[in-house]
């Protein structure tokens, strides 16, 4: 029996047939109902204590939201979000501590699948990850349960939903991206600053270049789990949903658009630093450019 619940908390935004909005699913911690969210928290959905209500007890997941789709209101506009009028679907799938089952997770993405419609859920950030097995070098096995969050992100992406995973904090050895990061399907960030990549990078088992694209992922500011207050945070949970912000931003202009032609034109979007490929990927996307595509 499902015991948790939907909060649903948007108005019919629809004019001329056509949806004007674009929500993003945060699988995190949960969300804090913070002040720059206003009311686009479109809906919650709890897989970790089954509550009826809102919250975070880590403040990751809030962190993470705020990136993605803050207003700004706290902050006089100072700490805005990539998409600030986005809407937010918060999946709780992380506990207080971080920490987080496989089976909640494929559960939930079932779950995004199911209401995707009814919320017109685009886009799924995902700022976690496991290390596959790895031995001498390149990861060439992953455990039973990864390859179940593998089949579950990937079966998101091929319902017509972008999904955006971080590459980890385990690098810069070789072989180092998390699961689900090493899918070859979605979107997988790396950060960096000033150059110096602790993100984790490829090649995964399969021989393919991880991640594709990276940006900044260093001191973060954006909402806390206090109400009008922000904190900074540094890594690829930080930097991946800069992208989401990104691409929530781009299927609000293109409507149309479906995940294999948002990674395609995120390729094209994308500028090469002097690093070695498998740390950079396509390379530093160039948002600007990328958003009024």
């Amino acid at each position: 029996m499902q015991v948790y619940k939907i909060e649903i908390n948007f108005e019919n935004r629809v004019e001329w047939g056509i949806k004007m909005y674009v929500s993003v699913a945060v699988m995190d911690t949960g969300i804090f109902r913070h002040m720059d969210f206003d009311t686009r928290i479109a809906g919650f959905a709890d897989f970790v204590g089954r509550k009826k209500y809102l919250y975070d007890d880590n403040g990751h997941g809030t962190h993470v939201a705020g990136i993605i789709a803050g207003s700004g209101k706290g902050s006089n506009g100072k700490y805005r979000g990539i998409a600030p009028d986005a809407f937010l679907v918060s999946v709780k799938v992380l506990d207080k501590s971080g920490n987080g089952k496989i089976e909640n997770v494929v559960e939930a993405a079932d779950w995004i699948i199911e209401n995707k419609t009814a919320m017109n859920i685009r886009v799924v950030n995902i700022s976690f990850g496991t290390r596959a097995k790895v031995e001498n070098g390149p990861a060439i096995e992953a455990e039973e349960d990864d390859y179940a969050l593998i089949i579950a992100v990937e079966k998101m992406w091929n319902s017509g939903i972008v999904v955006v995973a971080a590459a980890g904090n385990d690098g810069p050895g070789n072989a180092s991206v998390t699961v689900p990061g090493i899918s070859k399907k979605i979107i997988t960030v790396g950060a960096f600053d000033d150059k110096n990549f602790f993100s984790g990078r490829g090649p995964t088992r399969e021989c393919i270049v991880k991640p594709e694209v990276v940006v900044t992922g260093s001191n973060i500011i954006a909402c806390n789990n206090h109400q009008g207050r922000y904190s900074s945070k540094s890594g690829t949970s930080m930097a991946a949903p800069i992208v989401s912000g990104a691409v929530a931003r781009l299927i609000k202009n293109n409507p149309d658009i479906t995940p294999k032609e948002v990674k395609m034109w995120m390729k094209s979007c994308c500028k090469k630093i002097n690093v070695p490929l498998e740390k950079q990927g396509w390379g530093v996307l160039d948002i600007r450019k990328f958003v009024t595509g």
